[in-house]
């Protein structure tokens, strides 16, 4: 981080580095980081990536380019995983020894991101061909960042680039580009090409350092829990068998605040690299997993950066909200894919659309019922109430399936579960989050208030 921010910033501020300069000097820079990473392997990234380039730059005018797009993505996702990034003996015994100089980290991990910046690239290429929709003006009205005359990071990813800004040198960069390689957050290509000419405005440098300062008391955080909790022990060890329902879901809602913080920390450290070499990118958690009482807002403030992709990519293009209930279980199957091809993931995945699917259908009641007697608020801000208890239930066992017991734990879980003696234990939980979700309510309220 160190070395790529002096010479990277260096450079671009001494020669007033853009556009090709900057990307150049920071494709240079990210390749070196690679090979470093994946050794020989890189070869492998660059052939898959010129590949996709070739199919975009032939197809885009193509009404079913982006179909084609996704195909070629999707093939390369599944065939990396199943052939674990290849062995270089599979395209003769010349090349044998290159496997000697895989580096230190596997490349098809990290491939699964470059992969989300591949369809990127394609998708905003021929979307820029068929014209850009964007009401700038419209957005303005609405944003406040946009309103003070800066330029927030949905207008740069929404507004559509000159046709001559999709190059290769800068596509190869924003596939590599370091701080933002092994696990992101998420950016489009537009939003990335448009910061090569323009870096970011909208954090001060005492900002930034503030942000710098909360990542290392999240980091003590983190050291301090791993050391007295031991959460994750009682999962790889399997032991939650012979604990009691109470237990078990206190070691889920253990694991659960756990991933949420070391993701928290390993997305925040790699976004803190890319502000301080002036380049924004969305925030990947900005709301704590304990304040989100429905599906939709839990997923909008967990990875929210893949969420944003995963909306403007997939989502929209599949119908949106007019097929709300069929476009989720598409959504969830491919983040499932995208992350492992396993099968606990798969069942991770149904079970949260299966828990997503009354969700909607009462959300969408729900919006039509106006309450205007004091009773009928009460009555709506209760049955809300229990709803949210509902649904932060259901997010517990899809989590225990995808993440504590797995597929093959499901029945002994559910044995546990139906015990007279589990009863009390399910009522005392339910009736926590029932107050939980209460007291969400009463924190929306006050920043309602105060807006």
């Amino acid at each position: 981080m160190g070395a790529f921010l002096i010479v990277a910033n260096g450079l671009r501020y001494v020669y007033s580095l853009k556009g090709r300069g900057a990307s150049l000097v920071w494709l240079i820079l990210s390749l070196i980081y690679l090979c470093y990473l994946h050794g020989a392997c890189v070869g492998f990234i660059l052939a898959i990536a010129g590949i996709n380039y070739s199919i975009v730059k032939l197809f885009a005018r193509f009404k079913y380019c982006t179909g084609l797009i996704w195909s070629f993505n999707l093939a390369m996702l599944i065939l990396n995983r199943v052939y674990e990034g290849y062995s270089f003996s599979l395209f003769g015994q010349k090349l044998a020894f290159l496997d000697n100089y895989r580096g230190t980290f596997r490349w098809h991990i990290c491939f699964n991101f470059v992969v989300l910046r591949m369809i990127s690239f394609g998708c905003d290429y021929c979307w820029t061909l068929r014209s850009c929709h964007f009401d700038h003006k419209k957005h303005m009205q609405k944003c406040e960042v946009c309103y003070s005359g800066k330029t927030c990071y949905l207008a740069l990813q929404e507004k559509g680039l000159s046709v001559d800004k999709y190059t290769f040198l800068t596509y190869l960069c924003y596939l590599t580009y370091a701080p933002l390689y092994i696990a992101g957050p998420v950016v489009s290509y537009n939003a990335f090409a448009a910061q090569l000419d323009v870096p970011q405005k909208n954090y001060s440098v005492g900002q930034i350092c503030i942000y710098g300062l909360r990542w290392v008391l999240n980091f003590l955080l983190m050291e301090a829990m791993t050391h007295f909790f031991h959460y994750n022990a009682f999962v790889v060890s399997r032991l939650w068998r012979q604990l009691t329902p109470f237990e078990i879901f206190i070691i889920s809602y253990g694991v659960l605040n756990f991933m949420w913080l070391k993701f928290f920390l390993i997305w925040r450290y790699f976004r803190f690299w890319s502000l301080v070499g002036g380049f924004e990118t969305p925030e990947n958690m900005p709301r704590c997993i304990n304040n989100c009482h429905d599906l939709e807002s839990f997923w909008k403030s967990w990875h929210a950066s893949f969420n944003r992709w995963l909306v403007r990519y997939l989502y929209i293009p599949l119908g949106g909200s007019r097929r709300k209930l069929l476009s989720i279980w598409v959504v969830f199957t491919f983040v499932a894919v995208w992350h492992d091809l396993e099968w606990k993931l798969i069942s991770w995945a149904w079970l949260t659309c299966l828990f997503f699917v009354p969700e909607i259908l009462i959300k969408s009641l729900s919006n039509n019922f106006q309450a205007k007697s004091a009773l009928g608020r009460f009555i709506h801000r209760e049955l809300g109430a229990i709803g949210g208890a509902v649904t932060i239930s259901c997010l517990m066992v899809a989590n225990l399936v995808g993440y504590v017991v797995g597929p093959s734990g499901i029945k002994v879980l559910m044995s546990q579960m139906l015990q007279k003696d589990a009863l009390p234990a399910l009522a005392t939980i339910f009736a926590t989050f029932y107050v939980g979700v209460k007291l969400m309510f009463h924190i929306r309220d006050a920043k309602k208030s105060r807006g």
